[in-house]
């Protein structure tokens, strides 16, 4: 199982505040993030592991001693896109500025090199405190981004700087630094992954080579970037991916069903899929057996992407995959803008699948073209690195 690519871990500290971040571990989720939440010990004063297990959906680390076999402070470290802790307290804050690592939590931050985002939450005297102030200018120094405390009530009748700050503002300081990340937060895409059988038989089938990795490779680099995606995966035995809705088909039919549903409400679709073009007439609701086969009857699946682009609306944008057998440039180039002015698709990437090449591969090459015309030549990369060229076009283009 991958882990979407919006991973934030929630480190927890033991203030009294740790029961507001429930309510900003629930909107991160809404944001597109998956949490996976290290409490410190004194903060399960406040909140027990079972609530975080239940609100986040993971599992919850706190000591530093479990599950040593996988060496947690070193694997949650590399894993995260960033480390959120809320509420930071006075004492976190003065063991990580003196770089502590005397539980998982302050583990955790000294070997992560993603950005570190603190909330700080404590009574005024203790924020104002010179040597509170020494220690924040300390990890800011270092790189740590932290986030001024709001003024109001404390615990008690204490009036001052130094309130757990209101949820939202903690998410949009969150999407303002990670923002490099995040070009794609508020859209949906529509991605389909695999190659569909159409069936002849209960037990045979028409299919092809696609292993589903291109598409699935660019489900995770859409979530990483903030997407709610939707990826509709045909035949594929990949990993599910974390964070993002799959539905799984085996036919073109099913796939179109899919879409017709989704479409309408999504801001792209990428159909990466390789999907049949024949699906057979006659097949048979029992096994066929060799005496019996004289003819199988072909008939054309539905042009998927046509049928779609035809009802599109303005601002939806469609990018096809063309998987050709032209080894030579300029006919590669001729087949792919004939194929994304007859699928009537605002960006179309085409490749050279002969001799076995692509399909199951974990790298690719071809030609992104665009409705305007413009060409980006794919030298041979990872279909990851693909992934991101082919988005950042779809970003551009969605504005």
């Amino acid at each position: 199982m991958f882990v979407r690519g919006r991973h934030l871990l929630l480190g927890v500290g033991g203030g009294i505040s740790a029961y507001k971040s429930c309510d900003l571990l629930r909107r991160l989720q809404d944001d597109g993030f998956v949490v996976t939440v290290i409490p410190t010990k004194s903060s399960l004063n406040f909140i027990g592991a079972p609530t975080w297990a239940a609100l986040s959906g993971r599992k919850v680390y706190s000591d530093l001693w479990s599950d040593v076999e996988q060496v947690p402070h070193i694997s949650l470290a590399k894993d995260s896109d960033a480390i959120l802790i809320a509420p930071a307290t006075a004492d976190l804050i003065s063991r990580m500025a003196q770089g502590r690592a005397d539980d998982l939590l302050t583990n955790i931050v000294l070997a992560s090199t993603k950005p570190k985002i603190l909330v700080p939450a404590m009574h005024p005297e203790m924020w104002l405190n010179p040597a509170t102030v020494e220690n924040v200018r300390i990890l800011r120094d270092r790189g740590f981004f932290v986030i001024e405390p709001d003024h109001g009530r404390m615990t008690g009748d204490d009036v001052g700087i130094g309130r757990y700050p209101k949820v939202d503002r903690i998410i949009d300081e969150v999407n303002q630094h990670l923002i490099r990340n995040a070009d794609l937060l508020g859209k949906k895409i529509l991605i389909t992954a695999g190659g569909t059988r159409e069936a002849i038989d209960p037990v045979r089938f028409i299919g092809n080579r696609s292993s589903g990795k291109q598409g699935f490779a660019l489900a995770y680099a859409a979530a990483k970037r903030g997407a709610e995606v939707h990826l509709i995966a045909a035949n594929t035995d990949l990993p599910i991916i974390e964070g993002i809705t799959t539905t799984y088909v085996e036919s073109a039919d099913q796939m179109q069903d899919v879409i017709n549903i989704e479409f309408p409400f999504s801001d792209a679709l990428i159909m990466s899929a390789a999907v049949s073009d024949f699906k057979i007439a006659n097949k048979s609701d029992t096994k066929f057996h060799k005496k019996d086969v004289n003819v199988l009857n072909l008939e054309l699946n539905p042009d998927i992407v046509a049928n779609v682009s035809a009802n599109k609306k303005a601002k939806q944008i469609i990018v096809g995959f063309a998987a050709e057998t032209e080894s030579d440039i300029d006919s590669l180039l001729i087949a792919g803008k004939g194929k994304l002015a007859a699928k009537g698709v605002d960006l179309l990437y085409v490749n050279d699948v002969s001799q076995g090449k692509v399909f199951g591969s974990d790298e690719t090459s071809g030609f992104l073209i665009a409705k305007d015309g413009n060409v980006i030549d794919v030298p041979n990369i990872s279909k990851d690195t693909l992934s991101e060229i082919l988005l950042d076009q779809l970003s551009i283009a969605l504005g």
